[in-house]
């Protein structure tokens, strides 16, 4: 009976410490990239990415579980053409002089047996914050033998109707609400 006792605290003890380990990642700016879709008229499709963002990620890979928060400034989106990256910023669109950051923070990550399904969390944008899915459609983790650290990161996408967030411009016209973000991620473990 004593036996089986400290079998059983033993259990409780090795199960306790491999839920335990989450580790916190840093963004690596050179590996990140947030971009962005949007539809002209039926006709050709606009692209852009913001060249800025920070973040930090925590993952737990055997509990399942982690956080991320990525922020991406609005007055480094790039089209590739100054003048469209000027519009971009202006008060019609992103409005990059009131709120010079978009952020994404999670609420949950999500499984498919060991392979990361999606994150679900809250996007906030002009102010305004949304639940969004973000699809893992790529994840993995690797020693990185430059680095000499464990690397963590993917490809993730969403579309979000950007009328949620106030983003109205071109509606009238006919441009479409809906928005599709792709973000490839990777973090460094700290």
């Amino acid at each position: 009976m004593r036996l089986s006792l400290l079998s059983a605290a033993a259990l409780s003890l090795l199960a306790l410490g491999s839920q335990a380990q989450a580790a916190n990642y840093a963004i690596d700016p050179a590996h990140t990239y947030v971009t962005f879709e949007i539809g002209h008229f039926g006709t050709s499709t606009n692209r852009g990415r913001f060249d800025k963002k920070e973040g930090k990620v925590e993952f737990d890979r055997v509990g399942k579980t982690g956080k991320v928060e990525i922020a991406f400034d609005t007055n480094s989106v790039n089209t590739g053409f100054g003048a469209f990256n000027e519009h971009l910023q202006g008060a019609d669109l992103l409005n990059a002089a009131k709120h010079p950051k978009i952020r994404f923070v999670s609420t949950q990550f999500n499984f498919n047996g060991d392979k990361l399904a999606d994150v679900t969390g809250n996007l906030t944008l002009l102010g305004k914050t949304q639940p969004v899915t973000l699809t893992a459609t790529n994840f993995n983790c690797y020693d990185n033998p430059m680095l000499k650290r464990e690397v963590c990161g993917g490809d993730f996408e969403t579309t979000i109707d950007r009328t949620q967030f106030g983003v109205n411009y071109g509606i009238d016209w006919g441009f479409p609400k809906q928005v599709r973000l792709l973000i490839q991620v990777e973090a460094v473990k700290q």
